[in-house]
C-alpha cells in the first residue's frame, strides 16, 4: 500500500522530521490504530531510537570521524562493548521469533534502520539471529521502497563523475 510517507512531511494534522514521528504518521495513514497494534510495539520503537541507536551511533561516530584521534582509539573498546551489549539484548529478545512482536511492525522498521548504522562493522553479521532478522526486514517490499525513496535525492544530486 502506497502511503506517500518519506523522511519529512508536513500536513495540517501533523508535521515532523524525526523517525518516530514519521513512522507513527505512516502507520496512521495506513489505518493501523493503536488498539489493533501489538501492545509492546511502541516500547520497541522507543528502545530502537533511545537505547540501541545511542550506543551504535556512538561507536559509528568514533569509527568514521575520530579514528585518528588518540581519545577515539582509547574510547573505541568501551564504545564497542556497550554496542555489543545492546545487540546481545536484542538478539536474546529475537531468539525465538522472526519479529520483535511476532509480526512485522513499525518497531521492526525502526530497529532494522538502527542496525544499519553499524554496517561498516561485523557486529550484526557475527550474530546469526540479528543478521537473519535484518535480512528478513530489509527484504520486505515496503522497506525496499522506503530505502529507494530515501536514496533517490542523493542519486539525483550526486556530483558528476570525474575522469
Amino acid at each position: 500500500m502506497k502511503t506517500g510517507c518519506k523522511g519529512r512531511f508536513g500536513e495540517a494534522a501533523a508535521s515532523g522530521f524525526d523517525t518516530m514521528t514519521v513512522t507513527r504518521h505512516c502507520r496512521r495513514r495506513r489505518g493501523v490504530v493503536q488498539s489493533t497494534y501489538p501492545p509492546r510495539a511502541h516500547t520497541w520503537m522507543f528502545a530502537a531510537l533511545n537505547s540501541v541507536e545511542q550506543d551504535l551511533q556512538n561507536l559509528t561516530s568514533i569509527d568514521l570521524f575520530f579514528h585518528n584521534e588518540e581519545w577515539g582509539r582509547l574510547r573505541r573498546p568501551g564504545a564497542e562493548k556497550m554496542a555489543q551489549s545492546r545487540l546481545d539484548g536484542l538478539a536474546a529478545a529475537l531468539a525465538d521469533r522472526d519479529y520483535l512482536e511476532h509480526e512485522f511492525t513499525a518497531a521492526d522498521l525502526l530497529m532494522t534502520t538502527v542496525l544499519r548504522i553499524v554496517r561498516h562493522t561485523d557486529l550484526v553479521k557475527n550474530m546469526p539471529v540479528l543478521a537473519a532478522y535484518q535480512a528478513r526486514c530489509e527484504a520486505r517490499p515496503a522497506f525496499e521502497r522506503a530505502l529507494a525513496a530515501q536514496l533517490a535525492p542523493f542519486a539525483k544530486h550526486a556530483p558528476p563523475a570525474t575522469a
